[in-house]
């Protein structure tokens, strides 16, 4: 697989990342494991995690596994920050991060991760003093690079021009979600910092598995991701799901390969993270790395999505 810089940095992660918001609920260590060792065997690097995935059970399942199967070295773990919610924002106070980077150490049972990542924004908390959290972490060991989650484009500069250690900033992005290119990732490579997508496949919807109803092992039909999915069960994503649809029946892939290479391959992006519950998914989605979109069709694929959003 091929792998990039995480923006002028020196951090190279694999263009696919993954994802395991799924570990420790629907995805049992077994399965997990069997993620993990596909996802090696194909050249993946990048494992995306954070304790607000089932109360930290995705960092405790991939702790177990990178000691039962000797492979810390050969991961870049990314780790994001939760803290407690406050009516201004997340706390974002040096005590609450510093003590959520150890919570996340301890259940990954490692002294450090590779990338951390402070999430949003708070107006309760100074800039500096969150930026200082992030530094803390970093110079002593326990973090090797630092990066910010979630925000608009001023406030990414403001804490890019603030701090030195900043390396990448998380964001949503996809065909049905492209706010991030309107300034954020144009930001993003100006500073520096290397652009790192969420939910590539738009939550599942691109996959065009909720084109004719809700299966009932989807994510729209579990109890703790319909939330995360139905903003996307509209009619304006349906557009350009039917788009990446007949594309992938033009050139022969599938949906899902369609859609992860279009955000893999958009200017500005080190990586995309891609969760998968099954093995199957993930395998479908690790061949992706072999799809390159031709011009006429990124093309068609740009027009019918700006168009719908």
């Amino acid at each position: 697989m091929e792998q990039r810089y995480v923006g002028r940095t020196g951090l190279r992660v694999s263009r696919l990342g993954l994802g395991t918001m799924t570990w420790g609920r629907e995805t049992d260590q077994d399965e997990a494991a069997h993620q993990l060792r596909d996802f090696l065997e194909a050249g993946g690097t990048l494992v995306d995690v954070g304790s607000r995935y089932g109360a930290g059970a995705c960092e405790e399942t991939l702790g177990k596994l990178h000691q039962a199967h000797g492979v810390r070295g050969e991961l870049v773990i990314s780790a994001k920050a939760v803290v407690p919610l406050q009516r201004q924002g997340p706390d974002l106070s040096r005590r609450s991060l510093l003590l959520a980077l150890d919570a996340t150490l301890t259940r990954l049972a490692t002294d450090h991760v590779d990338l951390w990542t402070a999430p949003g924004w708070s107006s309760a908390v100074p800039l500096e003093e969150t930026l200082s959290a992030l530094e803390t972490a970093v110079r002593s060991g326990r973090a090797r690079y630092a990066g910010i989650a979630n925000l608009d484009a001023w406030q990414a500069a403001l804490a890019a021009t603030g701090s030195q250690t900043l390396a990448a900033v998380h964001s949503e992005y996809s065909l049905v979600q492209r706010q991030a290119e309107n300034e954020l990732i144009p930001a993003s490579e100006h500073l520096g910092l290397g652009v790192i997508g969420w939910s590539p496949l738009g939550r599942g919807v691109l996959t065009g598995k909720y084109r004719h109803g809700t299966p009932a092992d989807s994510r729209a039909a579990s109890p703790h991701l319909a939330q995360f999915v139905e903003p996307y069960l509209d009619r304006s994503s349906r557009r350009i799901t039917d788009a990446v649809i007949a594309a992938a029946d033009g050139l022969g892939f599938s949906p899902l390969e369609i859609s992860l290479a279009w955000a893999r391959d958009r200017p500005g992006i080190s990586s995309v993270l891609l969760g998968a519950r099954t093995g199957a998914q993930l395998r479908q989605a690790l061949g992706s790395e072999d799809v390159e979109l031709p011009a006429e069709i990124l093309g068609v694929l740009d027009e019918v999505s700006l168009s719908a959003l």
